[in-house]
């Protein structure tokens, strides 16, 4: 036969689009139209209802960005429609490519009652009134700016209602009444499967053959001045190539409804919680419309946020999870960054999320659902299996730029060898459609196909939400059995896992972190949101502690509800385009307003607390919310007298300067820079001769796309060193040795305070930024006259290790790496130098060889200027504290990191105060002392093992208790709990221990 393919193609492309998806809806008639726009921030559904209205006309301007307007929409079904389903077609101005990322709207009854949602993809409601009935419902309209246009990155304004143009976006283009046909959609439906599935299939081979001819059959029986009338005969000449089964070997995919809806990105915390009442509406109809079908949505807040705004919306979610048909995913407060959050943070991201879903719905989650983070912290693994999860769900890794992760379905191994049961979608997409090329590619990609035979497909407009539409679970029916194609079904992830764990029986294991070839910047974007997001931690942690002992010790009342509070405020900021730094301006203004708040009202907790404990006096006490150094274990909280210290000694001559104690002497060149630093014990040197550190350096930072995200590897081709001083001084304060230095460079200045206090191997550097640079990353660089195979950075309850060579392409892609508050670098001798910081979390190292001497330089990213998606990023004064501990080992980072981050508090008092408990042992850190969530009384201690070595200790209580017991992460009692104080840890073991007060 003569070659037809493509004009076959060509053919069936230019019906579908121009015959037969606009005859879906016929017999079309105008609505009527009134409208209220609002002034300002949104309103209750009853009192938009009950707004003024005025008439509108199809055709006007809306909807200034970020503004609401509230649609009535009247008319009357006409008699002739008798027997046919009715819907409305609403289009506000959509482009149908964007959908998520422009105007939305929630349909209502004229009662409140919310009916769906009206977006780009999902135009349509169904109307219920008998023909010649009237037709009444309203529309919340929200005109949310597109700010990832067609030419994405592109700086704006419309990012924050305090920038954005009062001018309206969007045109209606019609609200009308149609008809909806069946026929007609189902036949659009018929030859989109099909002509997507040749596609996919051999050029050649006789199934597509065979589909390509029943397509032309149907064409050649299909009126295209007769579509409604001539839709079945069409269908016919199809059904027997969309009856013929799937093939025994076919792929199998479990498809999940989702809408993977951002808490804040392009749009504030405020609109995403219209976008969750949007999305769950027309979820919830789309259940009831379609009795296979299976939704599942993550982020405890989420179900808060409609819980607390739109209850209406909530009550028809809990009898869709009643029904096991909406299905709470995830078990995690928000879909969190998991590189930079504290391991305390993730802990409560777990406890918040499963006590939300247990109270709210009766269930808990049985994995961790987590498609779109940007990397993934070796220490996860531990965590969710010590919080009660069996399995892990992600894809981003496929998002890697240079190496493909070479598994699908695997066991994940963390830095202390627990392993978890994961999965990445062969797909490569949380947001499927399931398109012949999504589902041709999830059975041709899937690693594992040597031995499994199924994968995950989140189905569903994502991001900005939408969900999953009825085209979709069309296509998925028709694909539930077809020759050619990947065999699709509605499934629980739950049960996918149980059934993917039980074919594969020896998975491969992957060790360590989940590093993510992309998005490199977000350790260093929005460097205000990081540092008050990182105190806002440490002070809950405390406000924790120093409530506790006084609940214990003086019968005080616990702020359970308050602490709560603010840990669900803090938990909501680390979602994954908060904290990265990646979201609208508006978002990261409302972030610094709302975690310096946390931080008032923890500290205030805390203050409080210390003062009841110190009681009335003039006595100077110091509370120390960790016990480090001289020895002795990292443990909780006590109090003490403030002791006296001696003096360090300070000289200046025109070679700089010189600062020393008994531990450390430090050279400083005329410009503020680090030319030596010695260790007294050992006399080593930890500076290189010729390369001073305490560099600022400045580097051009213009990714390829993605600007918050992105730190692209020849940024490194362009440096200025920022040698230049403006000023510098010396002196002694309250027995420090001080040098203030000031500089200014671009557009900028900076402060930088150097202090060596007395009996300190740690030399501070207090670092006052007024940043205003644009496209700029800024770098403090440390040479190290060290030889370090490897840095040790932490991470959650412990740290990762990291090769300084490049010898393969994925050790050449982690060129901008994490840390949380220290980065060490160690020679195999045991000396080391220590990074530790209080705000900061990107650093970068490599390695030099100059003759017979290796260096090992490490740089920390202190700021970047981005200008998409807020163009003014990070502008303004930024306080960064970094600490060079000369002369560390991995024990020593450990301290001085908790040290800095979470200094003394001197109170005025007089009662000695005994620690609720503490810990012995080496390497042992107790992480936090808290009264239970379940609110009995008892008081919880997390402790791990910090250094990656077995250990024991003992964990002494400080009052009268009735027993100590092993209890899950998240406080649940375990089968046979480990008991007593007696403490054996494996390396960068995480325990929770649970001691009933008498």
């Amino acid at each position: 036969m003569h070659e037809e393919t493509s004009l076959t193609v060509g053919r069936v492309n230019r019906v579908l689009t121009e015959r037969v998806r606009p005859a879906i809806h016929s017999s079309r008639v105008p609505l009527e139209i009134a409208a209220h726009q609002l002034p300002g921030e949104p309103i209750t559904p009853a009192e938009g209802l009950a707004l003024e209205f005025e008439p509108f006309t199809a055709g006007s301007m809306w909807g200034p960005a970020w503004s609401t307007t509230w649609f009535r929409v009247r008319g009357s079904v006409p008699a002739e429609w008798s027997g046919r389903r009715v819907e409305a077609l609403i289009d506000l101005g959509f482009d149908i490519n964007m959908p998520g990322f422009q105007c939305e709207a929630l349909a209502y009854r004229p009662d409140g009652t919310p009916l769906k949602s009206i977006n780009p993809r999902n135009q349509w409601v169904a109307i219920e009134a008998e023909p010649g009935g009237a037709v009444e419902f309203y529309l919340e309209g929200a005109a949310n700016p597109v700010l990832l246009d067609y030419h994405p990155f592109l700086p704006t304004q419309e990012g924050d209602i305090r920038t954005s143009s009062p001018e309206p976006l969007y045109r209606v283009r019609h609200m009308d009444l149609a008809v909806f046909e069946e026929a007609v959609f189902e036949l659009a439906l018929d030859l989109e499967v099909l002509i997507e599935l040749q596609a996919e299939l051999p050029e050649t081979s006789p199934r597509r053959m065979r589909i390509l001819q029943a397509l032309d059959d149907a064409l050649d029986v299909l009126d295209l001045q007769r579509i409604v009338e001539t839709a079945p005969d069409a269908r016919a000449r199809l059904a027997d190539v969309l009856a013929s089964p799937a093939d025994a070997s076919a792929h199998r995919i479990a498809a999940i409804g989702h809408a993977h809806i951002d808490s804040a990105w392009l749009w504030p915390v405020r609109e995403t919680i219209r976008k969750v009442a949007r999305t769950t509406s027309s979820m919830t109809t789309l259940i009831d419309e379609q009795p296979d079908f299976l939704y599942g949505m993550s982020s405890a807040q989420q179900y808060a946020w409609i819980k607390d705004h739109r209850p209406e919306v909530f009550a028809r979610v809990k009898d869709a999870v009643a029904a096991g048909r909406f299905l709470p995913l995830g078990g995690m407060w928000v879909e969190s960054d998991t590189v930079m959050p504290t391991g305390e943070s993730l802990v409560r991201q777990f406890s918040h999320g499963q006590r939300f879903f247990e109270r709210e719905f009766g269930i808990r989650s049985k994995g961790v659902w987590l498609p779109d983070s940007f990397g993934y912290s070796p220490a996860l693994p531990q965590l969710m299996r010590r919080a009660g999860f069996e399995w892990f769900f992600t894809q981003k890794i496929s998002w890697n730029q240079r190496n493909v992760f070479p598994h699908h379905s695997f066991l994940w191994e963390g830095i202390d060898g627990s392993r978890m049961f994961t999965h990445f979608p062969p797909m490569d997409t949380y947001n499927s459609q399931l398109s012949g090329s999504e589902v041709a590619k999830a059975s041709r990609q899937f690693k594992e196909n040597r031995k499994a035979t199924m994968s995950i497909a989140p189905v569903g407009w994502g991001d900005g939400g939408g969900g999953t539409t009825r085209e979709m679970t069309g296509k998925a029916a028709r694909m539930a059995s077809l020759e050619g194609a990947a065999q699709v079904e509605w499934k629980h992830p739950d049960d996918f896992f149980d059934d993917a764990r039980a074919e594969l029986t020896d998975p491969a294991v992957w060790v360590g972190e989940l590093y993510l070839e992309l998005h490199r910047g977000t350790l260093t974007s929005q460097h205000a949101t990081k540092a008050l997001h990182r105190w806002a931690e440490q002070a809950l942690i405390e406000a924790e502690l120093w409530a506790a002992t006084a609940t214990v010790q003086l019968g005080a009342e616990y702020p359970h509800d308050e602490l709560d509070r603010l840990w669900q405020t803090v938990l909501l900021h680390e979602f994954h385009d908060i904290l990265p730094g990646t979201s609208i301006a508006w978002v990261h203004r409302e972030a610094v307003e709302v975690l310096s708040g946390v931080l008032a009202d923890a500290e205030k907790l805390s203050s409080e607390a210390r003062k009841a404990l110190a009681g009335e006096g003039d006595r100077e006490l110091v509370f120390t919310p960790t016990s480090v150094g001289g020895g002795r274990a990292l443990g909780a909280g006590f109090l003490s007298e403030r002791g006296e210290t001696e003096d360090v000694a300070l000289t200046e001559s025109p070679d700089g300067f010189v600062l020393s104690n008994g531990l450390v002497t430090v050279t400083l060149s005329p410009e503020g820079l680090i030319t030596s630093a010695v260790d007294k014990a050992t006399g080593r040197e930890a500076i290189p001769a010729g390369k001073p550190a305490n560099l600022f350096q400045l580097h051009q930072d213009f990714p390829n796309m993605w600007d918050a995200w992105d730190i692209d590897r020849y940024y490194k081709n362009r440096v200025d060193d920022l040698t230049a001083v403006s000023s510098i001084s010396a002196s002694v304060v309250d027995g420090a040795a001080v040098v203030v230095v000031e500089r200014a460079f671009s557009e900028s200045r900076l402060t930088q305070t150097i202090t060596l206090r007395p009996g300190s191997r740690t030399l501070l550097l207090q670092n006052d930024i007024d940043w205003h640079e644009t496209e700029k990353l800024l770098k403090l660089a440390f040479p190290l006259d060290v030889f370090a195979r490897e840095t040790l950075a932490e991470t959650q309850f412990g740290f990762q290790r990291r090769v300084t060579h490049v010898n393969t392409s994925w050790e050449a892609a982690k060129f901008e790496t994490s840390m949380h508050r220290f980065v060490l670098a160690q020679e195999d001798d045991g000396f080391g130098v220590a990074l530790v910081n209080d705000s900061i979390y990107g650093y970068d190292t490599s390695r030099e060889v100059d003759g017979d001497d290796v260096t090992t330089t490490v740089r920390l990213s202190l700021l970047r200027a981005p200008r998409f998606p807020d163009p003014d990023t990070d502008h303004g004064r930024h306080e960064i504290e970094v600490g060079l501990v000369i002369g560390a080992d991995a024990e020593i980072a450990t301290a001085e990191g908790i040290r800095l981050n979470a200094p003394a508090h001197v109170v005025r008092g007089t009662n000695e105060v005994e620690p609720l408990v503490s810990a012995t042992g080496a390497g042992i850190v107790v992480s936090s002392v808290k009264l239970a969530d379940d609110r009995s009384g008892d008081v919880i201690v997390r402790v791990y093992e910090s250094l990656g070595r077995r250990t024991t200790g003992a964990l002494t209580v400080g009052f009268e208790h009735t027993g100590i017991r092993e209890v899950s992460l998240i406080e649940d009692e375990l089968d046979a709990p480990r008991t007593g104080g007696e403490l054996s840890l494996k390396p960068f073991e995480v325990r929770t221990l649970r001691i009933a007060r008498a």
